[in-house]
């Protein structure tokens, strides 16, 4: 399931983490605080508790939307579109 992850953290420390848990689930960088990709149930639920356990819940947030594909045709894309080198083709393709 295409999911997106967004967060606002404040150290650059945990940013950093939050930011390699979601590399090391195959997710790409679409903003600097943005990640997309593929995610079953598990992974969702993996990932949000690795994130929980490294962020500070009294000033940081970590937003995950799993989107099904009707859904997700339905994003609209304005300005620049994702890096290329960042993202897999598979995720662009769907916005194309």
């Amino acid at each position: 399931m295409l999911t997106w992850v967004i967060y606002d953290i404040t150290d650059n420390k945990i940013r950093a983490k939050v930011a390699k848990a979601c590399k090391g689930y195959g997710l790409y960088r679409v903003q600097k605080s943005a990640f997309l990709g593929n995610l079953n149930r598990n992974e969702i639920d993996e990932l949000s508790i690795q994130c929980q356990d490294i962020m500070d819940e009294g000033v940081d947030s970590v937003y995950i939307f799993p989107m099904c594909d009707e859904d997700f045709k339905k994003v609209k894309l304005l300005g620049q579109a994702f890096d290329k080198r960042l993202v897999s083709d598979e995720v662009i393709a769907k916005f194309f």
